[in-house]
């Protein structure tokens, strides 16, 4: 004790723990669904190292075979971010039976084969595994002047497929949570249809955005990356949206 009866501190220096390594995703195998183009393209390269592999997402028996070819190459699957679905705008009275099943097969079909075959690899390993479903602020809004009634709705699936899912597989250390993006200047946004007959269209929607400019796919690697890595490891069920602001005005 010190002369004036506080406690001296001590001399020992504390060990520094660094952050910075909880954010590395150095070490995991992720697979990314949709990842030759758009969205998945850009959240592939938040990934070190990648491998291609074909499977049409809608169809269970090509996701089952997709899964094991990437084991038989990479042993073991740790993470994965399910990116493949499309959009097409359509009026609902309008929207042809066979879009309908196609749009559902890739867009929520797609993302639960693959997340509950990965799951499956998982549990019987005994992975911490790490999964990240791409939503869209339209499970959650909807979008205004263009009509997607089916796609919104599929996405709004997707938003509580993840939070469904977090908490039945939470007790086998799998968590699940989802990014859901707002406008981003993806190929395929900008060659949209709704686009070409309506030029305007693109300045009215980033009048509405606070930041004032729709995202670059690149923009969602860093958020991708977080969820993906140690650093996110009390965080599941989670939406986490990404839109420059859009939907909190």
């Amino acid at each position: 004790m010190s002369k004036n009866g506080r406690e001296n501190a001590g001399t020992t220096t504390p060990a520094f723990n660094p952050t910075l390594p909880f954010f590395s995703v150095t070490g995991k195998t992720a697979v990314i669904t949709g990842g030759a183009r758009g969205l998945g393209l850009a959240m592939s390269k938040a990934i070190p190292k990648v491998t291609a592999h074909y499977a049409d997402v809608s169809a269970k028996s090509d996701v089952d075979s997709a899964i094991a070819e990437i084991l038989g190459q990479h042993s073991q699957i740790t993470n994965l971010v399910t990116c493949a679905g499309f959009c097409e705008n359509c009026d609902a009275i309008d929207f042809q039976p066979e879009r309908v099943k196609r749009m559902l097969g890739v867009n929520v079909e797609g993302t639960y084969y693959f997340a509950t075959g990965v799951a499956k690899h998982m549990m019987e390993c005994q992975i911490s595994g790490n999964m990240v479903f791409i939503g869209s602020i339209s499970g959650s809004i909807v979008n205004v002047p263009q009509p997607q009634a089916l796609y919104n709705a599929s996405k709004a699936a997707v938003r509580h497929l993840a939070a469904s899912l977090a908490v039945e597989w939470a007790n086998k250390d799998i968590r699940v949570n989802c990014l859901s993006p707002g406008y981003m200047l993806t190929e395929i946004a900008m060659d949209a249809q709704i686009l070409v007959d309506n030029p305007g269209l693109k300045a009215e929607w980033e009048s509405k955005i606070p930041q004032g400019k729709m995202g670059a796919p690149e923009e969602l690697m860093g958020t991708v990356a977080f969820l993906s890595s140690d650093a996110s490891r009390y965080i599941t069920g989670q939406e986490i949206k990404v839109d420059g602001g859009y939907t909190v005005c």
